[in-house]
């Protein structure tokens, strides 16, 4: 049974995180801890389990073997570093923090304690995105030479989103630094190393961080990635498209199309795949079975520290008004 601390409520994915695991019949959840003290007791009060007001103490506490982050990314780092000290395991939210450097102190200290880690990619387990990816592997569609990701919603322009969302000094950013997480580990994934990137932000509900987004990376492979995410968007399908030298793959809210002329004259023009790969784990259930099991857990310190690299050079290059190289 592994004995996990919710460390707190900030990240609108906290609850769901919560009620997940409670689903799981190896895990028991057995305290809460939140910046917000208030916050902190009447989620603990509503799982049952003690508050600790204390970060310290709860890391230290005898019935907490590993620890569910969603504290504001701004501490994440912090937070991190004490877990890994306390030898906890780790599994956090994304961003896995703000910097490249952060993240690599923070995987120096999780390699010194020798902890589990988990960052939540739950885009890279489903089965269409997996599909994309195999296309990509198997040549099918020959070199990609562009890819083009978007993933939107209209929580800004409704308000359903927290206010305290848009706090660069706690968030990090706006909609690229949560919402757009998804396409740019996506990217990385799918493309490889990237080798430079340019930003376009706009704050559409003039808020202090950006609610509508664009980047475009290339990568060593020479392929480009346009990476879109949105705040300000009305039913945003999630849409990837892959463009290659032999083929084009295109899927809107998993209406897949492929077309290549490498499959043969009685395929002339567009296919749908009568199977798909099957989903991977949830990202959180890979930690639990890396933690219990030693199982692999596919979205490690390392897929984190990409994320952040990418994301840390889209602000500079948003802020700077320039191309940032890498």
């Amino acid at each position: 049974m592994l004995k996990v601390a919710l460390i707190s409520k900030w990240h609108v994915h906290a609850q769901g995180y919560a009620e997940t695991l409670r689903t799981y019949p190896d895990v028991t959840i057995t305290c809460v801890w939140d910046e917000e003290s208030e916050r902190g007791r009447e989620w603990a009060k509503s799982l049952e389990v003690d508050f600790e007001e204390d970060l310290d103490k709860i890391l230290f506490r005898e019935d907490v073997e590993g620890v569910i982050i969603c504290a504001p990314t701004s501490k994440h780092a912090e937070i991190m570093i004490k877990a890994a000290k306390a030898g906890k395991h780790i599994f956090t939210e994304k961003a896995m923090a703000l910097t490249k450097k952060d993240c690599n102190e923070i995987t120096e200290e999780v390699k010194k304690a020798g902890v589990k880690f988990g960052i939540s990619f739950p885009a890279r387990t489903t089965p269409a995105n997996l599909y994309v990816k195999s296309v990509i592997d198997s040549g099918v569609i020959g070199k990609v030479t562009l890819l083009r990701i978007r993933n939107g919603h209209d929580g800004a322009t409704r308000n359903w989103l927290p206010e305290y969302w848009y706090d660069e000094n706690t968030a990090g950013g706006g909609a690229m630094m949560d919402l757009g997480c998804h396409p740019m580990y996506l990217s990385s994934w799918i493309l490889g190393k990237p080798v430079r990137i340019s930003s376009m932000f706009s704050y559409f509900t003039d808020r202090k961080v950006e609610d509508n987004s664009v980047c475009t990376i290339e990568f060593e492979n020479k392929a480009v990635a346009i990476v879109e995410t949105s705040l300000v968007t009305y039913k945003t399908p999630s849409m990837v498209e892959v463009y290659g030298t032999e083929g084009t793959l295109i899927i809107c809210d998993n209406n897949i199309r492929l077309t290549s002329n490498k499959m043969g004259e009685e395929f002339d023009g567009w296919v749908t795949p009568a199977k798909l790969p099957k989903a991977l784990p949830h990202p959180l259930r890979q930690w639990v079975d890396g933690v219990l099991y030693n199982k692999p857990i596919l979205f490690d310190e390392a897929a984190g520290t990409r994320l952040t690299e990418l994301l840390e050079a889209a602000y500079i290059a948003h802020k700077e008004k320039r191309e940032v190289t890498f």
